[in-house]
């Protein structure tokens, strides 16, 4: 990713941080409409869950241009992920799910600069999670 990139990213998720909450529910209830298998994976407090979730962005967004620190910090969250296993479709739709939050939440700074910094961070974010040793199984 381009610094402009890394930029973008990091000044709309400091614009999320006001709503990261409402956010969260936002993008859980989107997956599962996406993804309603990964429902059952996600019981007890979904708040718990948005906020592992908004740690999980945090991380990635503080170490966008720090590779040898990103990739151990987001295996390590990525690994409290609920369930055996998640694969590259289901990586591909939580994805779209974390956009449509975006969109809904950012609303006209959502441009499509940001779309696009965004969708190569939930590419990185899936790349680094699918290649997780976990993760990795589902993928195979």
């Amino acid at each position: 990713m381009s610094p402009y990139e890394i930029s973008l990213v990091r000044a709309s998720f400091e614009q999320l941080a006001p709503v990261a909450d409402q956010a969260a529910a936002l993008f859980y209830a989107r997956v599962f409409e996406l993804e309603p298998a990964l429902r059952e994976r996600f019981s007890g407090d979904m708040q718990d869950h948005g906020r592992k979730l908004v740690a999980l962005l945090g991380a990635t967004v503080a170490e966008l241009d720090r590779a040898d620190t990103l990739v151990p910090v987001v295996r390590s969250l990525g690994l409290q992920i609920p369930g055996p296993r998640v694969t590259e479709w289901q990586c591909a739709n939580v994805g779209l799910a974390l956009l449509w939050t975006l969109e809904k939440c950012l609303g006209p700074r959502f441009t499509p600069a940001v779309r696009d910094a965004w969708s190569g961070t939930c590419s990185l974010l899936a790349n680094i999670l699918v290649g997780s040793p976990r993760l990795r199984a589902a993928a195979a």
